[in-house]
């Protein structure tokens, strides 16, 4: 009897051990791996985000307020902005529009539609440049003899840039918005109607109200692409000064012509329009998460 409960006691200290161990090597594996993140999040993020800012004020202020108030910089910020918005509205009422018709109908094609959606993903920004190139340039492309009969034109201008980063930027808001639909279901826009609400009021008072967060996500997303577009847009502009460039070409000239602080003062701009729109895309997301667990 002794010897057994001898016995019992080594084999419950054994466990003791071999749980303890357990527990530190699992202890271990966690700091590994969280300090690998940290190594890599420091190096990649981190540090060249600084790098930007250092380089900016490398010169003094003076030359950094002067690089970004310069009056070509200022139309490059202009196109950008002007850009963003022609990007975040259309693009805003087609994610809307395709994500209520896939998530509260049923129709033939609804899943190809949902394939197409994704398709500027699928395909190189530089390639769609070429695409756009292709039909609207006025001299070579698809459509060149109509565009020259009514003075249009579209390519190596303003519209072309436009085109190209509503094109880049399509899928954005329709991805956030349709899962979170298709989940929802349709139950209360049907209570809605059934009580004699109009569409309009069933959209605005039941249906917006579910998805804003994820809708300020799309539009984040759409921003945060609009503006750092480079390969598309790039294709499509021409490179004109002060006419057809955006930041980031912006950017690429003055680099090039070796004024590295005026080149990192430009880029500082979209760094903090990034920052920004992480801020905000950190408050959606904690939105949509406490709106799902409620």
């Amino acid at each position: 009897m002794a010897g057994s409960t001898h016995g019992r006691i080594i084999q419950d200290n054994q466990k003791k051990l071999n749980h303890s161990s357990g527990r530190n090597s699992s202890k271990a594996v966690e700091i590994l791996l969280i300090g690998a993140v940290l190594f890599v999040f420091i190096i990649i993020l981190i540090i060249p985000l600084i790098s930007v800012f250092l380089k900016a004020f490398e010169q003094g202020a003076g030359v950094y307020i002067a690089s970004i108030t310069d009056r070509i910089a200022l139309k490059a910020v202009r196109l950008t902005l002007i850009t963003m918005g022609f990007a975040v509205v259309i693009n805003t009422a087609f994610g809307l529009t395709v994500a209520w018709a896939v998530a509260k109908f049923k129709f033939k094609g609804k899943n190809l539609l949902v394939t197409f959606i994704d398709l500027p993903f699928a395909i190189s920004p530089v390639v769609a440049g070429l695409i756009f190139v292709l039909l609207f340039s006025t001299t070579h492309g698809v459509t060149a003899p109509l565009l020259n009969a009514w003075g249009i034109k579209i390519i190596f201008a303003p519209p072309g840039i436009i085109l190209a980063t509503i094109f880049v930027t399509l899928p954005f808001v329709a991805r956030e918005l349709i899962p979170l639909m298709e989940a929802q279901g349709t139950a209360e826009e049907e209570a809605a109607l059934t009580l004699g609400a109009s569409g309009w009021k069933t959209f605005w008072f039941i249906t917006l109200p579910n998805i804003k967060w994820a809708l300020l996500y799309g539009v984040v997303l759409t921003v945060a692409r609009a503006a750092g577009e480079f390969g598309a847009v790039s294709v499509v502009s021409g490179h004109i000064r002060g006419l057809t460039n955006t930041l980031p070409l912006h950017v690429e000239i003055l680099y090039n012509e070796y004024k590295f602080s005026a080149a990192f003062a430009v880029a500082s701009l979209l760094t903090i329009i990034a920052i920004l729109n992480l801020v905000i895309k950190n408050i959606s997301e904690w939105k949509i998460n406490k709106q799902e667990n409620t």
